[in-house]
């Protein structure tokens, strides 16, 4: 069996019913182009806690609907994890208050307290206004925090999307690298990262990438490095993003690759619906061929 074949792919409930009942946004004019508008963001939610602690999904879904992206990836997602996210399925929660599609891919899949009750999971999701055409969790080295000894080993928590954007093809990965000091198990994510990317990237030649996520390192950080050979940072010279109060470090990325065009930029001046602040691209695809616009 293959590895793509292995890989536990969910889509919500919620996405699923979203996506037979909210169309794609129309083309216009300008789409009918050489190239196709996108508007990216990448948030940490925090698992719906704001900087102040409190858990209050409807003020994040705000903070989200005041990005007006068209494609979110979201970190610390909790479905039915436990009491700080009251149980519920935040990926499915805030898709439905955005009225967006919804592919949420966990990196911890626990057996429930209560027999009978939804398995406990938190990990990575993808919001989208485009219908999700293929959804897959990848596995990368990671580090568990739910085991008492752990050691780097494949984990899963690395989603991808398909997505058909006004007939460009678009693969969107979500990730969240190791929070640690020591950058072994980062430069280990980045080397299964770029392996991930290139092979997806192989099957669908024309498809135009991007990585979202909260890398929990610096743009400069050496184990960053690799990554800038195939993508580039969408963000460079915004504001930082952490702490959202008072941000002192940029960690949260959207990084795009050829045939994306980065028109514009910006990290909002959000303090409180989650511990970091998000970063939002506009972005034009190129319609065919590897080059940018």
């Amino acid at each position: 069996m293959s590895l793509r074949a292995r890989t536990f792919t969910q889509l919500s409930l919620a996405g699923a019913l979203l996506t037979l009942a909210v169309a794609a946004p129309p083309a216009s004019a300008a789409d009918r182009g050489h190239s196709v508008p996108l508007r990216v963001a990448a948030y940490n939610i925090h698992a719906g806690a704001g900087s102040d602690g409190v858990f209050d999904l409807d003020r994040q879904a705000a903070a989200l609907r005041a990005l007006d992206a068209d494609v979110i990836g979201l970190q610390e997602v909790d479905v039915h994890w436990g009491a700080r996210s009251r149980g519920l399925d935040v990926a499915g929660e805030l898709a439905g208050r955005l009225g967006m599609r919804v592919s949420f891919a966990p990196i911890y899949s626990l057996d429930p307290v209560t027999a009978g009750e939804p398995r406990r999971e938190y990990g990575v999701a993808v919001l989208s206004r485009f219908p999700i055409r293929s959804a897959t969790n990848h596995e990368i080295t990671r580090l568990s925090t739910q085991d008492e000894n752990p050691v780097p080993a494949p984990a899963p928590g690395f989603g991808e999307v398909t997505l058909k954007v006004r007939g460009v093809p678009v693969q969107v990965f979500v990730t969240h690298l190791d929070y640690r000091a020591d950058p072994a198990v980062r430069e280990a994510q980045v080397a299964d990262t770029r392996r991930i990317m290139a092979r997806e990237r192989a099957e669908l030649p024309d498809a135009r990438q991007f990585l979202l996520g909260d890398f929990n390192a610096e743009p400069s950080a050496p184990e960053l490095a690799p990554l800038w050979k195939e993508l580039r940072d969408a963000g460079a010279g915004t504001p930082d993003t952490y702490p959202a109060e008072a941000p002192v470090k940029r960690i949260d990325y959207v990084a795009v690759g050829e045939g994306v065009r980065v028109r514009d930029v910006a990290v909002p001046r959000e303090p409180v619906a989650s511990d970091h602040r998000p970063v939002v691209a506009e972005v034009s695809l190129a319609r065919k061929g590897p080059g940018r616009d």
